[in-house]
């Protein structure tokens, strides 16, 4: 697994997001100030939900923004079996019922789900569930996320 290719397809991919993004919130901006916008009446909140919705894209912006410093800011750590998982490394973990996921501990942007050398990742970051689990471990060790029937267990079968 190359994770320099990974890093680069994580910053392209909130590149891309990010243009989307501001695009949207310049468009929702407009909507909000246009002339047609404007109340007709006291119960007329067209206005205001517009500008609600291009306060929540500039929000998530600036989200995206923040993530692609960090990214771009990311020295990435060498990892193999008997390193400590910690933020940079790519894990493969195997459940119980066989199934594998692989997936890439990093600062920011949690839930992004993007394809490298063939395989599918998600980016999980430390605060999460499965971040607080697989913080220390070594290949080999068992974590436990959730509870009662929702309980998993994944056993590390691979770190990079």
């Amino acid at each position: 697994m190359n994770k320099q290719a990974l890093l680069q397809k994580i910053i392209t991919t909130l590149t891309s997001d990010l243009a989307v993004l501001t695009e949207a919130a310049k468009a929702a901006h407009a909507a909000a100030t246009h002339e047609e916008c404007l109340p007709d009446n006291k119960y007329d909140t067209t206005g205001l939900e517009a500008s609600y919705i291009a306060q929540g894209q500039a929000n998530r912006a600036q989200e995206i923004r923040r993530a692609l410093d960090s990214y771009r800011n990311l020295a990435l750590r060498p990892f193999d079996d008997s390193t400590p998982i910690r933020l940079t490394a790519a894990v493969i973990l195997e459940a119980d019922d066989g199934s594998c996921r692989q997936i890439f501990l990093g600062p920011d942007a949690g839930g992004l789900k993007l394809s490298a050398g063939g395989a599918e990742y998600v980016v999980i970051t430390p605060e999460s569930p499965l971040g607080r689990a697989l913080l220390g471990k070594l290949c080999g060790d068992e974590i436990q996320t959730g509870s009662g029937k929702a309980r998993k267990t994944f056993t590390i079968i691979g770190a990079a």
